[in-house]
Formats: structure tokens, sequence, C-alpha cells
């Protein structure tokens, strides 16, 4: 007998059962917070999860402004960019970059968890970060979870 009694099932855009999610990110660690985002966005969290397709769930983060950087990472973490011109390497820190965008931040440490290629660039667009409490979401409903019950 060479049947196989069970049969992989992978998701596609058809059977993807994708939810509004709500994160406060007050008093949460920059990086912890970026990889449970990364993972949610991603779709790791459930069951069907297929890694070529976006299966995950749209995610909104509020209070970016309260988020938390251990040791001196406030001064010393730089984020490096090039303007495309000979001598054109500029760098902000940690500090400055908070003070230009807070929501900058959380949204450079969750793009740099998604994947390099078409699929990341399509499930960060699932991603919406606000430096306060009040957001435009309202709408869908966003179910709000407490980051620290996931793994």
């Amino acid at each position: 007998m060479n049947t196989l009694s069970y049969k992989t099932v992978s998701a596609n855009s058809a059977t993807v059962n994708k939810e509004w999610v709500l994160v406060d990110a007050d008093g949460q660690t920059l990086g912890r917070l970026a990889s449970k985002v990364a993972k949610l966005i991603r779709g790791k969290y459930k069951p069907n999860f297929t890694p070529h397709v976006d299966c995950g769930d749209n995610v909104v983060i509020i209070n970016a402004e309260k988020i938390v950087l251990t040791g001196n990472k406030w001064k010393e973490k730089s984020y490096i960019r090039h303007t495309g011109y000979p001598g054109g390497q500029r760098s902000l820190t940690a500090t400055e970059m908070f003070e230009k965008d807070p929501t900058r931040l959380i949204e450079k440490a969750v793009k740099g968890m998604l994947p390099k290629n078409i699929l990341g660039a399509a499930l960060y667009r699932n991603l919406y970060v606000y430096a306060g409490t009040e957001h435009k979401h309202a709408g869908q409903a966003p179910k709000a979870i407490n980051l620290n019950d996931l793994k």
C-alpha cells in the first residue's frame, strides 16, 4: 500500500486568513519588539505558515516614542546610508533619528528582519507605526495582543 494518509497543505492568497493586530510599544525593547512583529507580519505564529506566501497579519504599532534601547545604544548605535555621490556616506545616531521621527527606529528594525526580496517588500507594507496612541485603523478593529505572551 503506497498511499499517504495525509497531505501537506500550502496556503495561497485565497486561503489565507489575515487579521489586524494592535501592538503597544510602551516600555518594549526595540530588538525584541521588532523580531516578534516581524514574525507576526511573516505569519510564523500561524499553523498554515507557508514561506513563499504573504500569510501574516497586518500589524499596527502605537506608542513608538516610548520604545526602550538598552545600554549605550542611544548614543553609540549608528544608522548609515549613502547618498550615491562620492564621499556621500551619512550617519545618524539612534538619538538623532528618534528626534527626527520616532517611528523610523521601529520601521528600520522590522524591515531588516524581513526577507530581502519582493515578498519582503510586500510584507513590509503590512506594518503601520504611530508615535502616539492615535491611529487611523479603528475601522479594521485590530485585536490588541501582548507580545510578552508570544515566544
